[in-house]
């Protein structure tokens, strides 16, 4: 028998081998609400070449309460019009969904469609809340739930709206957009999560089981304890989700036999707003549980080792910039050769990165013409509010060998997350005014983590992992730069060489 189930905690309700229809019912984020005369129907197939003894039936249910007493909603549960169950009731008054669970005759069964239905009295004086259905073959007991566990576990991106409020008081917050994504391999999902940034802060977040809700706390680096919940807005397969994030990706080794051994691929990626985690600590639904403490490389340079995080910055301010000709200052974050120019010696560009974003280096392109437009110095400055700034990177005399030439330069000291840039250029090579074609961000690589890794009812034992190689696009990028600059170049020649042919063929008729 194939997998059945209705999985009505999930959002949208994820179903197997089944359809449904309502009576008197509304979905919610954790379960299928049945009120008074109300039904719902599970349409499954059974192929016709199968002999099926058995079937086992479970539904996990909750009656909700009425005031101080436990509830009272009794159902009918019948399969192709036959009563297998009649006036259950399901017990109420806890917070615990219930397994109810029956052995259904095979001959009930018939070739093709089937319908299992769950009917609610007409006189239920509370709600009747479905969870989950499943069926399977008494001989394969537990297979639906299985890969309804299965297909849950393949969506492990996760996004949530977020709130916050001070201890003791009643009014929430709106905080910053929730991103997260931990993944082994081992098709689970997250019970409880918790992260530290760089900067000192921290947070610790429970899930309901359905993913649909979190609820924690935040401390704020300067120490501010907040209350902290979320509802999930978004939910993919990897890497749905994370474009213009950095997900940091480790190829892992367990230590356990006096030996370390390999233990396949981590993936982390944890967003809050308030920039790089250096530490994430998660249990999974099966019990299993584990902590990675990120190592922050040393002496990066932000080139081919360093998350390019270009993505997600835009341009809010510049102090000048072509605009009859479209060389504008959003041309520097564009993959092609066109560029900023600015009708001045000296010029300003601020950047605006949509969350705090530490970087490890930048890169600068030259432009296609007047080697005296490039810059020869400048200063990088961070800021958190775009009013107070800090110097990150000042360089003087500096210079480019050729046309589209980029130079990556690194950012020392230490690695704080701001949510602006300022490019302050103060010379160049003696013209009137200042050109660039492109500005690339580096963000912070970690290129190894220490921690440990404990599965359900056993010891913890040793965890550790080093980066996996990502692919850097700067090249290609500058290939396809290249190949554009040729066929532009081609074009041109063509079009000359057409006009030579023109001018030759007016040549030839005059005379």
């Amino acid at each position: 028998m194939q997998p059945t189930f209705a999985d009505f905690s999930a959002m949208p309700v994820s179903m197997s081998n089944a359809g449904i229809r309502y009576r008197n019912c509304h979905e919610t984020s954790s379960h299928l609400a049945m009120g008074a005369d109300a039904s719902t129907a599970l349409d499954f197939e059974v192929d016709g070449d199968e002999k099926i003894v058995e079937v086992t039936l479970k539904m996990i249910a909750l009656v909700s309460k009425v005031g101080g007493s436990p509830g009272h909603a009794p159902v009918d549960v019948l399969l192709n019009g036959e009563v297998l169950v009649q006036g259950l009731t399901v017990p109420g008054g806890g917070d615990l969904p219930q397994d109810n669970v029956f052995a259904v005759p095979g001959e009930l069964l018939r070739p093709g469609t089937n319908t299992l239905e769950i009917r609610t009295a007409a006189g239920a004086r509370s709600m009747f809340w479905l969870y989950r259905v499943t069926l399977d073959s008494v001989y394969e007991r537990g297979r639906s739930e299985r890969a309804m566990a299965a297909e849950a576990a393949r969506d492990t991106v996760f996004s949530y709206s977020t709130q916050r409020r001070a201890p003791f008081t009643s009014a929430w917050r709106p905080g910053p957009r929730l991103l997260f994504h931990v993944d082994r391999g081992e098709q689970s999902l997250p019970a409880q999560l918790g992260w530290r940034g760089e900067d000192g802060a921290e947070s610790a977040i429970s899930f309901q089981s359905n993913m649909s809700d979190f609820h924690g706390h935040h401390r704020a680096a300067d120490g501010t304890l907040a209350e902290f919940r979320g509802r999930v807005i978004g939910r993919g397969a990897f890497p749905e989700g994370t474009e213009g994030v950095h997900t940091h990706r480790f190829r892992t080794e367990e230590g356990w036999g006096g030996g370390w051994h390999d233990s396949g691929e981590l993936r982390i990626l944890v967003e809050d707003g308030s920039g790089p985690v250096e530490r994430v600590t998660w249990r999974d639904q099966r019990g299993n549980s584990g902590v990675a403490a990120l190592r922050v490389a040393a002496g990066r340079t932000g080139a081919e080792d360093a998350p390019d995080v270009t993505g997600q910055v835009t341009v809010v301010e510049v102090s000048d910039e072509f605009e009859e000709a479209g060389e504008v200052a959003d041309n520097l974050l564009r993959d092609s050769r066109a560029k900023w120019l600015a009708g001045d010696c000296e010029a300003t560009v601020e950047f605006e990165f949509d969350r705090p974003t530490a970087l490890s280096g930048y890169t600068l392109t030259s432009a296609n013409d007047f080697p005296d437009r490039d810059p020869r110095d400048w200063t990088l400055s961070g800021s958190q509010d775009g009013s107070r700034w800090t110097e990150l990177d000042s360089r003087s005399g500096q210079g480019f060998t050729e046309r589209f030439e980029s130079r990556r330069f690194r950012i020392g000291g230490a690695r704080v997350a701001y949510s602006r840039y300022r490019l302050d250029i103060t010379g160049n090579g003696g013209a009137d005014e200042i050109q660039l074609s492109g500005v690339r961000f580096a963000g912070i690589a970690s290129d190894h983590f220490s921690g440990y890794y404990q599965r359900y009812n056993e010891g913890p034992i040793g965890y550790r992992g080093t980066a996996v190689a990502t692919p850097d696009d700067s090249a290609e990028r500058e290939r396809t730069a290249r190949l554009t600059a040729e066929l532009e170049q081609a074009a041109r020649s063509l079009a000359e060489a057409a006009r030579s042919v023109g001018r030759l063929a007016e040549w030839v008729r005059d005379r």
